[in-house]
């Protein structure tokens, strides 16, 4: 498993903002998009590009804290 697969990532709508946000709290604040496929897409390189800075500045990633429903039990 990839180290950007660890970290929970998804996107909802906002009806706020009116647009779809893609977010990874423990990694990111969020991006947004008029798109929900290509959005997740994005946030997937987005989440890639984190963890590969994080490595290569010789940073610990954050631990993962955010978890699918699925897994809390």
């Amino acid at each position: 498993m990839r180290d950007s697969d660890r970290y929970h990532k998804w996107v909802e709508w906002s009806e706020v903002d009116q647009v779809y946000i893609g977010k990874c709290p423990d990694l990111i604040t969020g991006i947004h998009g008029e798109d929900p496929v290509a959005l997740y897409n994005e946030l997937c390189k987005v989440v890639k590009d984190v963890v590969s800075h994080f490595r290569g500045v010789g940073h610990d990633l954050p631990p993962v804290k955010i978890r699918p429903m699925s897994e809390v039990a």
